[in-house]
């Protein structure tokens, strides 16, 4: 086993699942959280992941969480893979109590685990430590049907920016990973009247077992990529998986 130690938020997340796995196939420690114990949980655990039951909607939940995981050796990575859709459909037609849940679950808690990790972080690396969230659809249009997603993600690249300029020894990124087929996209195939257009849009990407997403494969080697680079090149920044260089130098042209 590898002295270096990872950390996914989220593990039982589709993404989470998968880097995690690569993880492991390589020697290295890792741990995460689950919300609800899977046979992919139980996959894991079975290759040595530290498993920790967490609520991401229950602060109490979350700082027993970071105690735990406090408690274990100092981590290199921290991945946040958390995200959930809900609720879907128009703002004025939202339940203003899940829409809220909505902003926790997708930001503020996600900041509140970094903020509680950040203590046992290790300075060891040569290029320090890394943290990577998700990022979303949004950024540069309006998802209708989606606010509080949307607000969430929005909030999450400016959060990295802000991270990463004031945390100087850690490296702070996000992700935009496409349309990859996950869970995620459950909460708009049981939306159909609230979803709009994107319904079909899902109904389509899915279809063919996902041929049209872009491959799990590739969104596992992009995180790689920007966890393992220096904080000069990735700190700070939001990366779309599909549309930057990450896998030739012409990335390093990008500022």
């Amino acid at each position: 086993m590898s002295n270096c130690h990872k950390i996914i938020i989220s593990i039982s997340s589709d993404i989470g699942f998968y880097l995690a796995k690569d993880w492991l196939s390589k020697g290295i420690s890792v741990s995460g959280t689950y919300r609800r114990k899977t046979d992919q949980c139980n996959e894991l655990e079975a290759l040595g992941a530290k498993l920790i039951k967490c609520d991401l909607s229950d602060k109490k939940s979350i700082d027993t969480s970071i105690r735990e995981l406090n408690q274990l050796e100092k981590w290199n990575s921290l991945v946040v893979a958390t995200g959930t859709q809900d609720p879907v459909g128009k703002f004025i037609d939202c339940d203003m109590g899940a829409w809220s849940d909505s902003i926790s679950v997708n930001f503020t808690s996600q900041i509140r685990f970094i903020h509680g990790l950040l203590p046992n972080r290790s300075l060891k690396n040569s290029f320090g430590p890394s943290v990577l969230m998700f990022a979303g659809g949004g950024t540069n249009n309006a998802t209708v049907n989606y606010s509080a997603y949307t607000i969430s993600k929005i909030a999450s690249i400016k959060m990295v920016e802000l991270l990463d300029a004031e945390i100087i020894d850690t490296s702070f990124s996000i992700i935009g990973p496409g349309w990859v087929k996950t869970k995620i996209h459950n909460s708009t195939l049981q939306s159909k009247e609230s979803a709009g257009s994107n319904y079909f849009k899902t109904l389509e990407m899915l279809e063919a077992d996902g041929e049209k997403c872009y491959p799990m494969e590739k969104v596992i080697d992009c995180c790689n990529w920007i966890l393992s680079s220096p904080r000069e090149l990735v700190g700070g920044r939001n990366f779309s998986s599909v549309n930057d260089p990450w896998e030739n130098e012409e990335i390093k042209k990008i500022t």
